[in-house]
This record gives structure tokens, C-alpha cells and sequence, in this order.
């Protein structure tokens, strides 16, 4: 590993401190080098802050320093006035002659423009340091801006006989499958998405809440599929704790050829990144049916039902596995 790549590396460890809390922008960290040691690093905490290169600058103690530094960064500088000024006129404005960053940014706005911006200056720039896991780190932005979709995670827990729920329920409750850990990590992947999302009859079995009680983070918005308005005021979904959206036959067309297609259509129009789909085996197979999913995570319990719900199946995917306990995870990855 050289030099770039051990500072773009770190740029990733400090970009990945924000996942949660910078949608709609991307994940972004900033390393400062002068003669083989940093001299400040910073990443961008929250929408409306200051952006990673500027917390960056801000941490550079002998600011002198800078004119003989080199800037890391992961993603392209933006060159516009957003809620903040330009991160490329701030790099200007303090004569930092290098910068070294990992991947152009996707969104047309900044695209491209932001390195023209530093080259018209006499930058010496370079592009392109582990680009791969840059891309990797904004999977969500990338997919968003690219593909004109939210990056879509779906999530189930099966019994070890394949079963998502049991055929008789006796009360409005979910029937835990994993154990508490496992229910835990559930908690924190809400926390680093914009949105979770389930469908009518999830809510009526189980009456879940959705949100991060069992993590530190923030509670991601609840899109609630209800063709029919049927769900009561007086289920979880409808407290206080987090923004709710009941999708309804009069926001989308459930008599299109797939529900999903349409989901994913009102999920960016409502500039949502990313979104976990937690059930049911209904909605979920909409999501596989059409091809509309980049993750996949799936719990393995080792309790029974016998008969019940059929959980959905993923095909031909690649596959990391893991165990929690007795608990097993298996995340499929949609390559296609």
C-alpha cells in the first residue's frame, strides 16, 4: 500500500462515522498531509454542516503548513453553493498546491466539476485511489444519482425450517426468531438508513414500531404499504417516534405490473437514498420478483414452526456468512 491509498484509507475510517446522518450527501472524509504526517483530518458530520474538507482545514493548527500540504479526500470536492460555500474555493483560498481523491462524485451537480475547478488553479490533482472502495463507502449516493433508485436492503428472519411466521398467532406481536443481539443489529442497520419499510399485513400481525429503540441513532422515516387505508391510527407506526408514509392506492398503482417498481418510483421522487425492506414474504418477493434489491440479510433461528409462512428464497447470489450466537446471518449480494 502506498502513500495515497494509506491516506484515502483513512479518509474512508472517518467518512464511515457520518453513515445515518448526512442523507442526502455522501459519506466523506479528509486527511491533511505535510511531510509524511497529518497535520488535521476531518469528516462531514450532518446535512448543513461543514463538509469534511473544510473540518479538515479548520483542524490544521499552523495553517502555514498548508502551502506546502497535500489534501486526501474520498469523493470529488464539491464546486457549488449549496448550503455551504464551495469546498474547492476554500482549498484554493489556502494554497494547498496537491489533492488526492478517491472517486468522481455522480451527482450532475458536482460531477467533474469540482477537479476542472482545482486544475483551472494549478492543482496538482490526482484521481482514482482505491476507487472500488470508495464506491463501496457511497454505495447508497452512487446508487441513488446513477440508477435513479434508493439503494434497497432486505431483511427477513427465517425459522430453521424456512418459515417467516408461524401459520397461528395468539396475540398483535412479533414471534422472535433470533435472539436479542441479533434484534439489536437490526436496531443499528434502521439507524444507517433513511427509511425502513413493510407492508399491511406486517403491521397488523406484529404491530412493530420500526425504529432504533435498542441503538443509539437516528429513527429512519416508516413507509407503510396500506392499499386500502386499512391499518388503525392506534398501531406503533402511527406514535410520535419517527415520520410515517402510508402508501395507499391513491400514492401508487398496485394493480401495475409490479408493486415495487412503483415504490421505488415514489421512494426517489421523495429523494430517499436508501430503504431496508423488512416484510413481509409478500412485499419482499415483490422486491426479488423485479430484480430491485441490492442486499439481502438474512437471520437463521433454530426454532421450528412446522407450517406457517413461507419465507422468500434468493437465488444465484454471492454470499458472506456469519453467526450470532446460535443465531446464523447469511448477506446475499445482488450482482446482476
Amino acid at each position: 500500500m502506498d502513500d495515497h491509498e494509506k491516506y484515502i484509507k483513512r479518509c474512508l475510517e472517518l467518512a464511515k462515522n457520518g453513515l445515518g446522518n448526512t442523507y442526502p450527501n455522501p459519506l466523506v472524509g479528509s486527511v491533511i498531509v505535510n511531510n509524511g504526517k497529518i497535520i488535521g483530518e476531518g469528516w462531514h458530520q450532518k446535512s448543513g454542516g461543514n463538509h469534511a474538507e473544510v473540518n479538515a482545514i479548520l483542524a490544521v493548527k499552523n495553517k502555514k503548513l498548508l502551502k506546502e500540504a497535500t489534501l486526501y479526500v474520498n469523493l470529488e470536492p464539491c464546486s457549488h453553493f449549496g448550503k455551504t460555500p464551495p469546498c474547492t474555493n476554500l482549498i484554493i483560498e489556502n494554497q494547498i498546491p496537491n489533492v488526492v481523491i478517491g472517486s468522481l462524485d455522480t451527482n450532475p451537480v458536482v460531477s467533474g466539476k469540482g477537479i476542472k475547478k482545482l486544475q483551472e488553479a494549478n492543482r496538482n490533482v490526482k484521481v482514482g485511489v482505491l476507487a472500488e472502495q470508495c464506491f463501496e463507502v457511497n454505495k447508497r449516493f452512487f446508487t441513488f444519482h446513477q440508477q435513479k433508485r434508493p439503494y434497497i436492503i432486505l431483511k427477513w428472519a427465517q425459522s430453521i425450517d424456512n418459515f417467516i411466521a408461524p401459520k397461528k398467532k395468539l396475540e398483535s406481536k412479533p414471534v422472535w426468531i433470533t435472539n436479542k443481539y441479533s434484534r439489536q443489529l437490526v436496531h443499528k442497520w434502521r439507524s444507517e438508513e433513511e427509511a425502513v419499510l413493510v407492508g399491511t399485513k406486517t403491521v397488523l400481525d406484529d404491530n412493530p414500531s420500526l425504529t432504533t429503540r435498542d441503538w443509539y441513532g437516528n429513527n429512519p422515516v416508516r413507509i407503510v404499504l396500506d392499499k386500502m387505508n386499512c391499518i388503525s391510527k392506534q398501531n406503533h407506526i402511527f406514535d410520535n417516534d419517527a415520520k410515517t408514509v402510508v402508501l395507499s392506492e391513491n400514492e401508487i398503482d398496485f394493480n401495475s405490473v409490479t408493486t415495487a417498481e412503483e415504490v421505488v418510483s415514489f421512494l426517489y421522487k421523495q429523494n430517499i437514498q436508501s430503504v431496508i425492506v423488512e416484510g413481509g414474504t409478500k412485499t419482499i418477493n415483490s422486491f426479488i420478483d423485479s430484480n430491485l434489491w441490492d442486499e439481502a440479510r438474512v437471520f437463521m433461528g433454530t426454532a421450528a414452526f412446522f407450517e406457517g409462512t413461507i419465507a422468500p428464497i434468493i437465488n444465484k447470489k454471492t454470499k458472506f456468512e456469519t453467526t450470532i450466537l446460535e443465531d446464523k446471518l447469511l448477506i446475499f449480494y445482488n450482482n446482476d
